[in-house]
């Protein structure tokens, strides 16, 4: 699949059209960004490790009957993906208090919620990704009722499956972070992507931190977090 004009640049990947105008190539980059793009820095491999466990997960759910952009992987840093229009909301569900959730509630974290909590998050680098509710999303027209629906039913599913997943590797999902999109038909599926960067993920026995945080509070050894999450899920070295 050749790759051609150059659609979209973000924090974390590029976006390429190809020569069929339904299918999409992402990049994955070893950029790495926090605190609304003030923090800036480079986790060495990441964008191969991204990679990897991004498309392992999306297989994964596909399996599961969950439908997602993902077609299939290119090579290391690239995969090949239907082409969606993002819906311009970031969707957390969050099973341990954590991060933005313990400092707005007081919450300890670490402490598991007494319910799974779902939040959803105006898609705007410029406003810094304002949380939002329902009645927003409906009155700024982000997205219909019914897809609200399909996407808090599809997060919940998700959220079931990768628990369980996570849970037989010796890892803790603490919270993560959903895209999806829209199909040319105007199907709701899973897009972006599920990794390190996008969820927290605890040892269970240790709850030591092997995702992104580990860069967001200059923790050290960010990259052994990410290939830890490669080789417990993947049974890379």
């Amino acid at each position: 699949m050749k790759k051609l004009d150059m659609l979209y640049e973000g924090k974390a990947k590029r976006v390429y059209k190809t020569e069929d105008e339904n299918l999409y190539i992402i990049e994955y980059k070893d950029d790495a960004t926090a605190q609304n793009g003030l923090k800036k820095g480079t986790i060495e491999q990441k964008g191969i490790m991204n990679n990897k466990i991004a498309n392992h997960l999306f297989k994964i759910l596909e399996e599961k009957g969950i439908k997602t952009h993902h077609e299939r992987l290119l090579n290391d840093r690239e995969v090949l993906v239907k082409r969606v229009d993002i819906i311009p909301l970031e969707v957390l569900v969050r099973n341990y208090a954590a991060g933005s959730l313990s400092k707005r509630l007081g919450i300890e974290e670490g402490v598991k919620l007494g319910v799974t909590v779902l939040e959803f998050c105006y898609k705007n680098d410029e406003l810094g990704d304002p949380m939002i509710n329902e009645y927003h999303i409906k009155a700024m027209n982000l997205a219909n009722e019914a897809e609200v629906e399909k996407i808090k039913d599809m997060a919940f599913q998700i959220n079931d499956y990768l628990t369980d997943y996570m849970k037989k590797k010796g890892i803790q999902l603490v919270d993560f972070k959903l895209e999806f999109g829209k199909t040319p038909s105007g199907e709701v599926i899973l897009a972006d992507e599920i990794s390190p960067d996008t969820c927290r993920l605890w040892d269970e026995v240790t709850h030591e931190k092997l995702d992104k945080d580990r860069f967001r509070r200059d923790m050290g050894k960010v990259e052994e977090g990410y290939q830890e999450v490669v080789r417990r899920l993947l049974g890379e070295n």
